[in-house]
């Protein structure tokens, strides 16, 4: 296993001497500027072409100029693509698109989903775009973004994924139909990622929508597959989340896994969580310890450590920004480098690369367009200002023009060897890399809380304008739809003070005991008990949320005295 190694370090000095040659260029603001045109440019190219030509289909086939289903049939490269719009500026299209979905887009069809590609892309989007409404223009609802017509499209989403989490481990199924649930056939075995990839959005809905039942599942879910991981402190690939046993026992950073640790740092930087950050803190010692050789990330046997697989996946390339946001810039620095060598070498990241014979793996040498690559290039930019990062961004852009390029879109890299293509424009490629590659040359974008807009870049919120909104600190899940933490605070905070003000007014209303009997305090209502198996977390087709028993107009915190005085004004 060594001599490989050693030819991978030579591997890794040819990527520092063609970083070197990539870095002597410094962009001025002209070039960066004629740059962001240039992606506005593919990004209309791409995002007309399915208009054209695929909607109301899920994705655009840029070979035959015509569309598909792939995920679900709700028109899913609009709402990926929604976001978007308006990270480019457009906010007339943008509040266009939004009321069309709102019209076009049903949830109650009898179609079998991933349940992981329908969250991060479908309920991932929807709520983007509602905490991005205000400043695409569009008309808030009292109380936004605690109430608003995409959030409810998000929460109908989501509701139709909850009976994939019904299990006895909490850890959810990797498929729902839409109309009837689980199906009794359906597979228990699911990747990793599809267990541990909630918490940003089940999070987000819960905290602007009152009803914690979306974060209780994912958290349940996390817990769980944190039980699973081995002595060696290492989760595999596959489980099955029945017996919670271990199906493909490959630990790694890539494909099947990583989004699962991604969530992990975001949703403990989203939610201020401790808990989170020290369980990927955990990993993240064992992941050093058996899986880093000059700074590769390879794969290896769970509960050995042994090396099982020795490639480079394209997925994995996200890794770099990941450690960016804890500040492990040096080692991010050093795999970046590896990473960017690939794509020079191909013009594109390969789905597999065997690192020790430094070329593409048999059947793995396709490029659909992924983001990773240039998602970790904008962490680093923004952490380092090393021009190097744009260069990555610039050859991006000029690779993907020049092979990817059709008369209706852009097409997937089925061989970055000959440059062969495949008839699939997958939603993520406006949804992500395009956004990725924007905003890699605006670093004084919104979005990064940049200062171009200056005083103007927040907005008021919540009941009265109480709260302050979009100043910056946005967390993009795993699908670059971006989530403002300011929301989540805003709608928690006014939830909890409507509980509290209900919990008064309740106390208030209760009867008297009859004179003798011994006085106690009115009771809380308790919490539900656990759901057993033959309970039901999700509503059924064409049930509606009941309302609480005591429900009162909202006020702010500051007319809860006003509330009560008026309560007791007929004895003062």
């Amino acid at each position: 296993m060594r001599a490989p190694l050693r030819l991978a370090l030579a591997v890794s000095l040819l990527a520092l001497l063609l970083l070197y040659d990539a870095a002597g260029h410094q962009f001025s603001e002209d070039e960066m500027a004629g740059t962001r045109q240039r992606i506005k440019s593919m990004f209309y190219h791409a995002y007309n072409s399915y208009l054209d030509n695929a909607f109301p289909y899920d994705e655009l086939r840029p070979l035959t100029c015509d569309g598909q289903d792939t995920w679900g049939s709700f028109s899913l490269t609009l709402i990926d693509a929604l976001d978007t719009l308006l990270v480019l500026g457009n906010q007339t299209e943008f509040q266009r698109v939004a009321s069309l979905l709102q019209d076009t887009v049903d949830f109650d069809i009898d179609v079998n989903a991933s349940v992981f590609e329908t969250n991060i892309r479908v309920v991932g989007g929807l709520l983007s775009a509602h905490l991005l409404s205000g400043r695409g223009g569009a008309e808030l609802e009292p109380g936004w973004p605690c109430a608003g017509p995409l959030l409810r499209m998000a929460e109908d989403a989501a509701r139709k994924l909850l009976p994939a989490f019904q299990t006895p481990s909490g850890m959810p199924y990797g498929t729902v139909n839409l109309l009837r649930g689980v199906s009794p056939t359906e597979t228990p075995v699911t990747c990793t990622a599809g267990v541990g990839t909630f918490i940003l959005e089940f999070a987000t809905l819960s905290r602007l929508t009152g009803d914690t039942v979306f974060e209780n599942v994912a958290r349940r879910a996390l817990r769980a597959l944190w039980n699973t991981r081995s002595d060696i402190g290492l989760v595999g690939n596959h489980i099955d989340i029945l017996s919670k046993k271990w199906v493909a026992q490959d630990a790694g950073i890539g494909a099947g896994v990583d989004s699962y640790f991604e969530y992990l740092v975001k949703g403990a930087i989203l939610l201020q969580d401790e808990e989170l950050l020290n369980m990927f803190l955990d990993y993240d010692r064992s992941i050093q310890n058996y899986t880093r050789f000059d700074d590769w990330y390879l794969w290896v046997q769970m509960h050995k450590g042994t090396v099982s697989m020795p490639v480079f996946q394209s997925l994995e390339a996200f890794w770099p920004g990941l450690q960016s946001l804890l500040g492990n810039l040096d080692s991010a620095v050093r795999t970046f480098q590896n990473y960017y060598s690939v794509w020079r070498q191909f013009g594109g990241l390969p789905e597999f690369y065997s690192i020790p014979q430094g070329y593409t793996v048999d059947k793995r040498e396709g490029y659909p367009l992924r983001p990773e690559l240039i998602e970790s290039a904008m962490y680093l930019f923004r952490a380092t200002g090393d021009h190097t990062y744009l260069q990555l961004g610039l050859d991006a852009l000029e690779s993907i023009e020049r092979i990817a390029k059709t008369p209706c879109g852009y097409a997937s890299i089925k061989d970055l060897r000959d440059h062969q293509l495949d008839n699939r424009m997958e939603s993520f490629f406006l949804a992500e890399t395009v956004k990725y590659l924007y905003l890699l040359f605006d670093p004084a974008h919104f979005l990064h809380g940049g200062g171009a807009e200056g005083a103007e870049s927040w907005e008021e919120g919540g009941e009265g304008g109480q709260c302050v909104l979009g100043a910056g600190g946005f967390i993009f899940n795993t699908e670059a739809h971006p989530l403002d933490p300011a929301a989540l605070y805003c709608c928690s905070r006014h939830a909890q003070e409507r509980q509290e003000l209900r919990d008064i007014l309740l106390s208030l209303s209760q009867p008297s005991e009859k004179t003798g009997s011994q006085s106690q305090p009115p009771s809380r209502p308790t919490e539900d008990p656990p759901l057993d198996q033959s309970e039901s977390i999700a509503l059924k087709p064409g049930e509606r949320k009941t309302a609480p028993l005591l429900s009162c107009p909202v006020q702010p915190f500051s007319a809860r005295l006003t509330v009560l005085g008026q309560v007791f004004s007929d004895n003062t």
